[in-house]
């Protein structure tokens, strides 16, 4: 006889808690109904979420909609259903597909713009990116090819210094002893397990490694502490495919390796409570200016000196958020069509204002919920990660269609304005 262990049977009472929630017929005609026969032990369950959560992944795309706009009608609240979106998309792609994490990186400010809409109109932004998660789940492969399994906390008890283990586990993308640590401290409080994964996230300048961090760190309240280390596995799991590939195509190791931990110990940052000293103006100016036109080294030294003078950790970010968006009003756009919505003249997706303007807002959000060490080193890599951009960008600010403005007083006259800007892709009067 086989006996169950206590993480089978709730996966079983799972899934046939969703075939009663959406009913034996429903079930049955979306593939659902016998979806966990052959589930293997290590399969990576969410209890009381696991219905919803299976529903993202299994329900066909022609009746999605349907079926969320009747959850919504039947009580299930708008956060409900970003969090089993969130848990579907971690467990299935762990933080390794390029369409499946920024699809993952949409959801909390979908929910964010739903909250801002009026209430008939709430669900439409839910809908879209939920939408874009199920597809691009279904194309991966759907539950039959997750990512993210089952990891045996007890197995794993006791790891000292998780984020230094964590950190060196990545840089020799040991995968194995990755997810061990991060194993030994999934029952940990998400503060701990989120410090932890900063040290390997700060390793190296890119946008998707500290975005995704952030968009973790915002989506544990709303799947629950208990999957805080789930989310968070996504972007040590990003950290190892990242230094697999830096392994494989010969490319040395990162600069910030050795610059960030000479920066922390020549300013004394750690030895020392962060400051509370306000910059005026013309400071915060002049800090932005020197992390927009300077070296990454430079901004990184600018940013180490402000720390150790005092200045409070958020007049420095608000520096770094400035200079990103300084980015964004040099860029010219694109010199040519790129198919799709990426039309010349447009800075939409990956461009270099974008881009920093996104891991600006990750850093300094990041510095702002961490312990005093990954505060000071979240922004001394997001000054470095802001520089040394400007030869990308045009001297002079792009110009703007002012004259071509109806009205600054009648606010709907505005909006319209701006509505038909958006579609006729005219990004300057926009």
């Amino acid at each position: 006889m086989h006996n169950q262990d206590r993480r089978e049977f709730l996966t079983n009472v799972g899934s046939g808690m969703l075939v009663g929630s959406l009913g034996a017929g429903l079930a049955a005609d979306l593939g659902i109904s016998s979806a966990y026969a052959d589930e293997s032990n290590d399969r990576l369950t969410f209890g009381s979420l696991e219905p919803l959560v299976a529903m993202m992944q299994e329900t066909p795309l022609n009746r999605l909609q349907p079926t969320l706009i009747e959850q919504v009608k039947s009580g299930t609240e708008l956060t409900t259903l970003i969090a089993a979106g969130a848990l579907a998309n971690a467990r299935t792609f762990g933080g390794h597909d390029y369409i499946g994490y920024h699809t993952f990186m949409a959801l909390t400010p979908a929910l964010e713009m739903s909250s801002e809409l009026p209430t008939e109109r709430r669900v439409l932004p839910i809908l879209k990116v939920l939408y874009r998660n199920t597809d691009r789940i279904q194309q991966f492969g759907g539950s039959s090819h997750e990512v993210l399994r089952r990891l045996d906390a007890h197995k794993h008890a006791g790891l000292d210094h998780a984020g230094e283990q964590l950190q060196a586990a990545t840089r020799v993308a040991d995968v194995d002893q990755a997810e061990k640590i991060m194993a030994a401290m999934s029952g940990e409080p998400r503060e701990r397990i989120f410090n932890a994964v900063q040290l390997p996230v700060q390793d190296e300048a890119n946008v998707h490694r500290v975005v995704l961090a952030w968009r973790a760190w915002l989506a544990i309240d709303l799947v629950g502490e208990q999957h805080a280390s789930t989310l968070l596995r996504q972007s040590v799991r990003f950290c190892l495919r990242d230094t697999e590939s830096r392994i494989e195509q010969g490319r040395p190791a990162p600069e910030l390796w050795t610059l960030l931990p000479q920066l922390l110990e020549q300013y004394k940052l750690l030895g020392q409570p962060a400051g509370e000293r306000l910059g005026d103006d013309q400071w915060i100016e002049e800090l932005a200016w020197t992390l927009f036109q300077g070296s990454r080294q430079q901004a990184a030294d600018a940013a180490a000196q402000a720390l150790a003078a005092g200045y409070a950790p958020d007049q420095v970010g608000e520096a770094m958020s400035i200079a990103a968006n300084l980015l964004l009003l040099h860029d010219p756009g694109r010199s040519k069509d790129d198919g799709g919505d990426k039309v010349k003249g447009t800075v939409h997706g990956a461009s270099v204002g974008v881009h920093a303007s996104d891991a600006a807002n990750a850093w300094r959000n990041i510095a702002r919920v961490s312990n005093h060490r990954n505060t000071m080193a979240s922004l001394l890599v997001g000054a470095y990660h802001t520089a040394g951009q400007s030869p990308h960008v045009a001297r002079q600010r792009w110009p703007l269609k002012m004259d071509a403005v109806e009205s600054m007083e009648d606010p709907q006259k505005l909006l319209d304005q701006t509505d038909a800007a958006i579609r006729q892709r005219d990004q300057a009067l926009a």
